[in-house]
């Protein structure tokens, strides 16, 4: 069974490198019944840049690109099964746990949420995935 690479033009390709060449990364990779969803951030999809803003605001960003990522793989937010949050201020919980809320719009899934330092200046959150079909 192949894998089947996914990528939406709503999302930005991650991978930080060069931008005149290919990221090294895969937004997502459909593997049989599953659905990898690589970490998303506040990042605008046209230009790759960080979007600057409040926890709010970045959250917002980063979940709007993961709902592209998983619609470009044919799934919603009812096919999640798993995510991973990472913030760099573990003091930004609670607001980020509104806008998460808002956005889950009353579905479940199980989560991870720890504090790290994302690997690029700017960046305060980061969010992968996976999703299940039937």
């Amino acid at each position: 069974m192949p894998k089947i690479i996914v990528t939406s033009q709503s999302a930005p390709t991650t991978g930080f490198t060069d931008p005149s060449k290919p990221a090294p990364i895969a937004q997502a990779v459909r593997f049989g019944n599953m659905l990898f969803v690589s970490g998303q951030g506040p990042l605008d999809p046209a230009t790759r840049a960080v979007v600057e803003g409040d926890i709010e605001i970045q959250a917002r960003q980063t979940l709007s690109n993961l709902l592209s990522v998983l619609e470009a793989g044919g799934a919603t937010l009812a096919n999640v099964v798993n995510m991973r949050v990472i913030l760099r201020n573990v003091n930004d919980f609670p607001r980020f746990n509104d806008v998460f809320k808002e956005f889950l719009e009353g579905e479940k899934v199980t989560r991870t949420c720890i504090g790290a330092t994302p690997h690029r200046t700017g960046v305060n959150i980061e969010i992968d995935c996976v999703a299940m079909f039937d």
